[in-house]
């Protein structure tokens, strides 16, 4: 697994540290997998690609001037983070950001603090729990400056899941597949992020270094603060999308 290499292409300069704890990511995810579904992605090259230049896609040169860079002490949180795409990716490469990865499943948070005990990550935690309600949570709601989703979900229910999370003047990015561009979820989508306080500022395709998997990134701007009644109750999202036709 030549780390260094491919996350180099994309743009990101990693030092020796980062590309082995990278590689004793890939170990672990590849440990864990034998006895719980974490990806159905497993081999090395593919995982390089498809996981960890996906996940760091959003500040490398596949996005050139994009309006987002990283900081000293910025807060993200990743929601639905599963096996920690692309949360731990972006902490592993950026390691000044503050990070919270959120996710549903205890034994999925398990194999996380897990990841981030053996590469001896700081200012990174893992959370089990909803979405719906952890955006409720005072420490949680409208405090992080970016939130990630790389969760397989029609748009109007991660802008609801995401948004309440997203500090006014923060931005969402969603990780999305090509079939985004089609325009349809876009289209049915609008309305919900309006009404969650956000504004779609930019969507971009991208084509990940020796994959025929395009995809894009959809970047949205925190303009307002996100009404009280959203998220709704748990589950709801998800059953009857905001903006989407039933």
């Amino acid at each position: 697994m030549d780390v260094l290499n491919c996350i180099g292409k994309i743009g990101i300069s990693l030092n020796d540290e980062q590309a082995k704890a990278f590689v004793r990511y890939y170990e672990l995810l590849v440990e864990w997998n034998g006895f719980m579904n974490l990806t159905a992605i497993t081999e090395p090259e593919e995982v390089l690609v498809k996981h960890f230049a996906d996940s760091l896609s959003p500040f490398s040169d596949m996005v050139k001037d994009a309006p987002l860079s990283i900081k000293e002490g910025i807060k993200l949180i990743d929601v639905g983070t599963g096996a920690g795409f692309p949360g731990l990716p972006l902490k592993i490469a950026f390691p000044e950001l503050n990070v919270t990865l959120l996710d549903s499943l205890g034994k999925r948070v398990k194999f996380l603090n897990e990841v981030i005990a053996q590469l001896g990550l700081k200012n990174v935690q893992a959370i089990h729990g909803r979405a719906e309600d952890f955006a409720r949570d005072p420490a949680h709601r409208e405090s992080y400056d970016i939130v990630v989703s790389r969760a397989v979900a029609h748009m109007s229910i991660l802008a609801e899941y995401c948004l309440p999370y997203t500090k006014c003047g923060g931005s969402f990015i969603a990780y999305k597949s090509k079939e985004y561009l089609k325009g349809d979820e876009e289209n049915e989508s609008g309305k919900a992020i309006e009404l969650l306080g956000g504004k779609v500022e930019e969507v971009r395709r991208i084509n990940l270094p020796g994959c025929d998997a395009d995809r894009c990134l959809v970047f949205i701007k925190k303009i307002s603060k996100t009404a009280k009644s959203y998220p709704r109750k748990a589950g709801m999202p998800s059953r009857m999308p905001l903006g989407k036709p039933s």
